[in-house]
């Protein structure tokens, strides 16, 4: 085959030269000149730039125009996928179109296909029908991007009023068509994430966030520890894939757990973000994106099936903003007492010369600490990120030049 990757995810995580076969298939691979370094090296590939200040398909579709018709276009990352559909529309490539991305994306589509099979959601209402009708509900409600990430261009209001007062008013400035409100819905945020191939599970492990993205977009602390996954769990989560039409390959669910059950939050056809990945294989022994690149080109899933996380063997993950800084460089303080605790599986601290990104981001090497904890039982994941959570502060620092 003739292979296009839209590369974005980086070859330590992908795992690109390990599951694809660069001697069989012909493989093209697309990136940004800053993405470049990360590309899997010695594997034989034409490698080719993108400008990456345009249009991401418009971007592709030029870099490969004198090249003949891929016969797959991969794209891994949450950032990648409506605009690989579109390339794969523009090349006359099989694969999922823009109609198939899209629950998956818009969480207006996704959460009306959710609803439709019976499953509950927050009430919701697309902005721009908002401003124009009012929404059912009164209380505490949340403005998102249709297709946003990270939490990035979300604001909380007590109440629906100020929500669309906010707008109206000028107070935060927006696309009106490229937005939704929802009600806020009170309880704890769980994920969970898997692979499937054929509509079957390969694996499937939920966890609870400690903090939330919101309040990581905000500059606070994040985490999540891996909780029981039982069938009722599986089941809800197999019902929400099927509403959306994901049967194939990695996915990342959210959902509010409350007294009456779980509400369906948003999910992605992709691998978690932060360290999602590190964790579900340190439970399950399955590397999502191998078995996903593999399912892409036809292979068999390496393993086939993976036992389901013990319970005292859970893992979980943290990370500390630094896009909220104000500057590039950090002090990392009140972290000696957990950095050193035989919890730590792994550690990745931001030295005082070292930069940090200024913009949202989950990556470990680009924010003042992170790491993964464990194995250990849930509670005792619990009390070590909570305890680091309260103790560890981050200060701007002075530019070392």
């Amino acid at each position: 085959m003739h292979i296009l990757v839209m590369h974005r995810v980086p070859d330590p995580f992908a795992r690109y030269a390990d599951n694809l076969d660069h001697a069989r298939h012909r493989v093209t691979y697309v990136s940004t000149p800053e993405r470049a370094a990360t590309l899997p090296a010695d594997v034989p590939a034409l490698r080719l730039e993108r400008p990456g200040t345009g249009d991401t398909a418009a971007e592709v579709v030029a870099a490969v125009h004198d090249l003949p018709r891929p016969d797959l276009v991969v794209a891994l990352s949450e950032y990648d996928l409506l605009p690989a559909a579109r390339v794969r529309e523009a090349l006359g490539v099989p694969g999922p179109r823009v109609a198939d991305v899209l629950p998956t994306r818009d969480k207006v589509v996704m959460k009306a296909a959710v609803a439709a099979a019976g499953l509950r959601t927050p009430r919701y209402a697309p902005l721009a029908r908002a401003l124009a009708s009012g929404v059912e509900w009164t209380g505490r409600t949340v403005l998102k991007p249709l297709a946003g990430a990270s939490s990035e261009g979300v604001t909380a209001y007590p109440t629906a009023r100020e929500a669309l007062d906010a707008v109206r008013g000028g107070a935060v400035a927006v696309d009106v068509d490229d937005h939704e409100v929802e009600e806020f819905v009170e309880g704890d945020v769980v994920h969970v994430d898997g692979v499937l191939a054929d509509g079957r599970p390969l694996a499937v492990q939920a966890s609870r966030y400690v903090g939330t993205c919101l309040g990581y977009a905000q500059g606070a602390p994040l985490g999540s520890l891996q909780v029981d996954t039982p069938p009722a769990t599986v089941d809800f989560t197999l019902a929400c894939l099927r509403a959306v039409g994901i049967t194939e390959g990695p996915f990342h669910l959210e959902a509010i757990e409350t007294a009456d059950g779980p509400v369906f939050l948003e999910v992605g056809a992709r691998v978690g973000g932060a360290d999602v990945s590190d964790t579900f294989e340190l439970a399950t022994g399955v590397h999502m994106s191998s078995v996903h690149l593999r399912l892409l080109t036809g292979e068999s899933p390496v393993p086939a099936a993976a036992p389901a996380a013990a319970p005292d063997a859970r893992y979980g993950w943290f990370v500390v903003p630094g896009h909220t800084l104000g500057s590039r460089f950090c002090r990392v303080e009140g972290e000696k007492p957990f950095r050193d605790d035989p919890l730590v599986h792994r550690w990745v601290q931001r030295a005082p010369h070292e930069p940090v990104k200024t913009a949202v981001t989950y990556a470990d090497a680009d924010v003042p600490l992170a790491g993964v904890v464990g194995p250990a039982p849930t509670a005792v994941l619990e009390r070590f990120l909570t305890g680091l959570f309260a103790s560890v502060t981050v200060a701007p620092g002075e530019d070392p030049r």
